[in-house]
């Protein structure tokens, strides 16, 4: 059932609430490995600030992120006949899509909340020390954010080619 011609005020209403969702949700996490970086850079409390705050952002920006699937949905759905689920590159982004959830979901954000809980644990004095040396968070929370940096620049890959996805439309 066709809702809304493609040039119509209500599909471009839907399709601005859909980018804009995406620059607020994606823009949200693109830039963590930078956060990251000013954590790592900063020791205690300053560092875990910095990741707290990089979490949340990231928390908030995930809905805006959930929309931009929503929308798109709707975009196929209210349009004329312009486009369809079987066009390759809406199968495709949506594929891809639910990729990255998976990625989010399953590997990056588990880690993100360990290192949170890492980075509380040394602050609140639950560090453990083997003998003299550092606590023996900092090998888990080093190999834990090497992790993240893979899932991470894997998610903004993915990112940059359904973007090209939606914009060539091949």
């Amino acid at each position: 059932m066709v809702l809304a011609a493609i040039d119509s005020d209500a599909y471009e209403i839907v399709l601005a609430l859909h980018i804009l969702c995406a620059i607020v949700g994606f823009g949200a996490v693109f830039l963590n490995g930078i956060y990251a970086q000013q954590a790592g850079a900063r020791k205690g409390r300053e560092g875990l600030a910095i990741s707290e705050a990089n979490y949340l952002v990231s928390t908030v920006g995930e809905y805006f992120i959930y929309a931009v699937f929503l929308l798109g949905i709707a975009l196929v759905l209210i349009g004329d006949d312009a486009w369809d689920f079987g066009d390759t590159w809406i199968w495709l982004s949506m594929a891809l899509y639910l990729v990255g959830i998976g990625i989010s979901h399953g590997l990056l954000n588990p880690r993100a909340r360990r290192m949170l809980a890492l980075q509380r644990e040394m602050l609140g004095g639950g560090d453990s020390t083997e003998g003299s040396g550092p606590p023996t968070q900092i090998a888990e929370l080093e190999a834990m954010g090497k992790q993240v940096g893979v899932y991470g620049a894997i998610l903004n890959v993915l990112v940059v080619v359904v973007l090209a996805l939606m914009v060539f439309k091949p």
